[in-house]
Order: structure tokens, then sequence, then C-alpha cells
């Protein structure tokens, strides 16, 4: 594919869907950890069962099966909700079709919840509102058996022909995918905003990671946001452009479009099966008359070599904290999971801030609380994931700015006239005391609390 046909179509892609009229909607996906009460592996045969029983009780339509024929997502085709296994059957996901009221959203968010609560519960079984699945060293974190998530949990655990060519040193743990768990919305982006979008989005990065911070792994003590550190650490991360930030403030369209360039291909599909190989830059990929990588037949791992074709863009598959889609939409992806009480934050958050997208970058611009010290918004992002507060950070200009940020936020929802501003009212809490539901955690359990006290806590709607 030669770079201008390359160029046009990442245009066509990415970039023209912002530019087409439509209305403004809100998508929301919430991953929730399936925690066994007894402490025991999660039971992969009754979580399917009450999927099942979920399935009937609703009149959700199968949207997939995986290779044993097992339903692993269904949904409703009237309001697009669905519920699926995020890589393992051990993280359900709620996505909840795009609507304009968080409210709205939220009350079918709420019947789904109850529903699988009271059913769960009755096997000994829980959801809970956590970013990392508090028995991810007890559950049997196996993926999904589907061609997606075998190819992906096989990928991940290719890490070890790649130590030291990758540009940071991996994690032992490739099977993080099956028990992390993210809050993600997705906000229509047009075309005239997506630049600032990006940028002010990605500034904002180091508060976010303070307010959300709930993917607390012990093996990672320092963190109280060990999540994004998992995918960035991880083959995921190979390519440092396919997950995290954006390194430096985009200067506009023709910028991004070099910068998708950038990122990497790693998996594509043939005759129906997937293949994966060592990531390869899209601007390469294109030029390459042959690709070697392996596949499952069924039985065991194949080698093969094929030849890069103009659909396998459609393989491309990065995890921005701001990634841009195919449907003029902006998904944030940086969350983790929150407390079942505090579900909503996350999008009340985003979609507040989006609707005051200058007034944020005016305030961010400015900043002298975090920005003045000689890091960058990188190096930023990982201090305030981190249980200890940086030194050189005033904990008091700290709050002050954080309570800035939700105000502007607030003010973008008061704007849209639903009451939504509402659901900051948890945030506020957590700026006023540098706070976050991980660090709750964690010194709760210091002083004495049982671990299950919070999975329990974490999981009251």
């Amino acid at each position: 594919m030669l770079n201008d046909t390359l160029s046009l179509a990442l245009y066509d892609k990415y970039i023209a869907p912002t530019q087409r009229r439509r209305s403004s909607y809100i998508g929301i996906e919430i991953e929730l950890p399936v925690v066994n009460l007894s402490g025991e592996p999660v039971d992969e045969k009754a979580v399917i069962e009450i999927a099942d029983s979920f399935r009937e009780h609703f009149a959700f339509s199968v949207q997939g099966r995986d290779d044993d024929g097992n339903v692993n997502s269904m949904s409703d085709l009237v309001s697009g909700d669905n519920l699926s296994f995020d890589c393992s059957y051990s993280n359900l996901e709620l996505s909840l079709g795009k609507g304009d009221d968080l409210f709205e959203i939220y009350e079918r968010f709420k019947k789904y919840y109850v529903y699988l609560q009271d059913k769960l519960l009755s096997a000994g079984y829980t959801l809970t509102g956590m970013g990392i699945n508090p028995h991810y060293n007890i559950n049997h974190n196996k993926p999904v058996p589907n061609e997606r998530y075998r190819m992906l949990y096989h990928y991940l655990h290719s890490y070890h022909k790649y130590e030291g060519r990758a540009q940071h040193i991996f994690h032992n743990r490739p099977d993080f995918g099956t028990f992390t768990s993210a809050s993600q919305v997705q906000l229509d982006v047009y075309y005239d905003e997506l630049i600032d979008t990006i940028n002010y989005f990605g500034a904002l990065e180091p508060y976010k990671a303070l307010l959300f911070a709930n993917s607390y792994l012990p093996e990672f003590p320092e963190l109280l946001c060990a999540r994004n550190m998992l995918w960035e650490r991880s083959m995921q991360g190979y390519n440092p452009h396919n997950v995290g930030m954006f390194s430096h403030r985009l200067g506009g369209v023709d910028e991004l479009i070099e910068y998708i360039k950038s990122q990497s291909v790693y998996c594509t599909m043939r005759e129906g099966r997937y293949i994966d190989f060592r990531p390869v830059s899209v601007r390469e990929f294109f030029t390459l008359d042959k690709v070697s990588g392996e596949y499952f037949d069924g039985g065991a791992y194949r080698e093969v070599d094929f030849s890069p074709e103009s659909g396998d863009l459609e393989y491309l598959r990065t995890f921005k904290f701001e990634d841009l889609t195919f449907r003029g939409t902006i998904e944030y992806r940086s969350a983790c999971t929150q407390p079942i009480s505090d579900v909503m934050t996350v999008s009340a958050f985003h979609t507040g801030l989006a609707g005051r997208l200058s007034e944020l970058g005016e305030l961010l611009d400015s900043d002298k609380v975090i920005y003045s010290h000689g890091y960058n918004a990188t190096e930023l992002q990982s201090m305030l994931s981190a249980r200890e507060l940086p030194q050189f950070i005033d904990r008091r200009e700290l709050s002050s700015q954080l309570i800035r940020i939700l105000d502007i936020a607030a003010s973008g929802l008061k704007d849209r006239a639903k009451g939504e501003e509402r659901l900051l009212t948890p945030l506020y809490d957590r700026a006023q005391r540098l706070s976050s539901p991980a660090r709750k955690m964690v010194e709760g359990i210091e002083s004495g609390r049982n671990i299950t006290e919070f999975i329990k806590e974490y999981s009251k709607l």
C-alpha cells in the first residue's frame, strides 16, 4: 500500500467520521470482576449458567458463542445493551447502548446488575467494583475459548521472544487481561475539536490517575493504579505508541495520521483464523511482501507466512488512553472499574469536561500545580498512579486544582440540564482528601480490615 494511499485509508477510517453531522451520544462499557466468595476459583460453568438465565430473562439475542457452544455475548436489539465476557469468564462486561442521558443509561445498568447479583449471590458469587479481580491469584485466569481471546492470550505470552528487544522490561503477568477491569466511555468527537480533545484529555491523565485509581496489585505495592502498567509493560506495549499516552501534544490531523502509521499491527485473520505475529508498524507492514506468524489449527500452533492486504488495517487494535475509533468517537480507556455505588462517575466526569473543552484547556495550559516541575504528562501520570505522591507537589494546591477540574465538569453537565452533575459528588470527596478507592482499600487492609469486606463494600449499589 503506497504511503499516500495509506494516508487516505487512515483518513477515511478515523478522521472522516468526525466530520459527519450526527447527534451526540454516550456509550459506556463497565467490566466487572466475578468473585467466588468461598475463596475458591470461579467455576466457569456456574457463571455461564447465570449468563444464560440473564439472556432468557431479558430476552437478549445471542451474539457470540465460544468453541464449546456456550453463549459469551448477548444483546438487546432495541437498546444495544450487551452482556459479554472480556477475556475470561471471571470478568463480566456490561456495555450500555448509546444514549444521551446518563441517568437513563444508569437505570438500565442497575436493572441488569441487580438481576445478576441476585443470581450470583445465591450461588456464592458476587460482582464487585474493582480494577483488578481481588482473587486474581486464585482464579484459573484462562481465556474464553474462542478465536480472538485464544490469539490474544497466546500473543501476550510470547513476550519471552522479545525480551531485550522491547522498549521496556516485561512484567511476568501476561495473563493480566483475564483479571483487569476497566470503566470506559465513548463520546462523539467532531473534527474541529478532535486534536484539542486528545491533547487536553491527555494532559488531564495525571489528575485522573489520582481520582480513579482502583487497581492495587500486591506484586507492585508502590502502585495504586497498576492496571495501566500491566498493559504498558506487556506485548501490548511492545510498541509504546499502541498504549498509554501520546508522548507530546499533537499539532494537527496530519500529525495524528502520521502517529497512527507509527502504531503496530500484531494480528489479522485468514480463512476464519487469527494469526498473531511480531508487532510491525502500520507504515512498515504494508510495504512487506511477506509476514511470518502463528495460528491455532484446533490442536496446536502452526507457523504460517502471509502477504499483507488492505483489509488488515481493520485489525489495528490500539489501547491509547484517548483512543480514536472508526465510529467518530474517542474511547476513554484509562479509568479502572469503580465501586458500584460510584459506577457512573467516570462517564459523568468525561461527559461534563467534553462539554467545556476550552475551559478545561485554559486551566491545563496555565497549570502550575503539577506542570511546573520539569516533568511531562506521561511521567506525571506514572507518579500520580503511585501510592506515595511526589514531594514537589503541594497537597493543598493539588486538592484545589482537582476541585477546579470537577467544577468545570459539573458546569458541563449543568449545561445539559439533566441533573447529571450529582453523579460527580463522590469525586469531590476524593479530591478533598486526595484519596481513591484503591488508597481507601489499602489503608483499610493495613488497619486490620479483610479484603472480603472491600469486595462486598465495593459491590453495593
